[in-house]
């Protein structure tokens, strides 16, 4: 198994990959560096990769985040509402025996 690039040298190739100027395909930027055009494809899906989990965590952490927020609010509201609505049926009911006892 051949030895692997060191990650500087892959780094660079896919910086120069990245930017190429129209009309410059993966294969010519391979080829100037010596590698093979399926490695280069391979270290740019790679370094995509790992950008996409750097920035993603902390995108979805923070609308992960607001919608727990959102979430722990709208129960709170749930719980409200369902205490406001044991009052006004023991209120009822308490009418209704009332009434009933007065008639």
């Amino acid at each position: 198994m051949p030895k692997p690039y060191p990650k500087e040298f892959r780094e660079d190739v896919v910086r120069v990959a990245r930017s190429r100027e129209p009309g410059v395909t993966l294969d010519q930027v391979a080829a100037d560096f010596g590698v093979h055009p399926a490695s280069l494809t391979k270290w740019i899906r790679r370094a995509e990769a790992e950008e996409n989990a750097e920035s993603g965590p902390t995108a979805a952490a923070g609308s992960a985040r607001s919608e727990s927020v959102e979430l722990a609010e709208a129960r709170k509201r749930i719980r409200l509402l369902e205490q406001e609505n044991e009052v006004l049926r023991r209120a009822a009911a308490y009418l209704s025996q009332a009434n009933l006892s007065a008639k």
